[in-house]
């Protein structure tokens, strides 16, 4: 039986499917900055109570100290001054088994574009991050799927930002999350991939083993 591939893999090997080979083994603890997101999202469309919120994030997140705070606030702020969707469901288990990816979809709407992910990021000037956009293409392939109808497209909440986008993934966003979803598959199976031709090697904590590495397997390392 074949895997079935994470959402969050497949947009790791957009990014870099060799940094994810390294680091895949490795617990990732979830960011301050991300549970402070999150909290704030499962707000919106309701008029934000900062006081409740923010002793959600210190329930979630008991280490939360005056920077985070200081971000929480910016973040209040900036999405006090848009309109938001009121999510009818939230943290939604979705899957693809034509594709054969998963994910868990933060908010869902009633209407056409149906969900939203949230991001910890600032927006950038227009659109959404190519990031952004193969999960957007993931999720909706992910809620077609769990739905059963097509699903044209999603948002991508930039809470720092307070700013929502609108989706719609194009041929281009969905060739290549194939790419990387065959990369992820790659991965998955203990393969190394080949470097893509314009990798981030820039600051990468695994630049040297990466340089140094062939296709290997990964069981060929221990």
């Amino acid at each position: 039986m074949v895997e079935s591939i994470p959402v969050s893999a497949v947009v790791a090997c957009h990014a870099c499917p060799r940094r994810y080979y390294f680091e895949r083994s490795m617990k990732r603890d979830e960011s301050p900055r991300y549970t402070v997101a999150k909290q704030i999202a499962s707000h919106l469309g309701t008029p934000l109570d900062p006081d409740r919120i923010w002793q959600e994030v210190l329930y979630v997140f008991p280490g939360a100290d005056a920077e985070v705070r200081a971000f929480f606030d910016d973040c209040v702020a900036a999405c006090r001054r848009s309109r938001w969707k009121i999510a009818v469901e939230s943290d939604v288990t979705v899957a693809s088994e034509k594709l054969g990816i998963h994910g868990r979809v933060d908010r869902i709407f009633d209407g056409g574009a149906s969900f939203a992910v949230v991001r910890s990021s600032p927006a950038p000037r227009a659109g959404a991050y190519a990031s952004d956009r193969i999960r957007i293409a993931c999720y909706a392939a992910c809620l077609a799927g769990t739905l059963g109808r097509e699903v044209s497209g999603g948002y991508v909440e930039y809470i720092p930002s307070g700013v929502s986008r609108l989706v719609e993934p194009q041929p281009r966003d969905r060739r290549e999350m194939l790419r990387a979803l065959r990369a992820a598959q790659q991965v998955a199976a203990g393969d190394l991939p080949p470097r893509p031709f314009r990798a981030p090697c820039e600051g990468c904590l695994y630049a040297e083993r990466c340089q140094a590495g062939s296709a290997r397997r990964l069981s060929d390392l221990f």
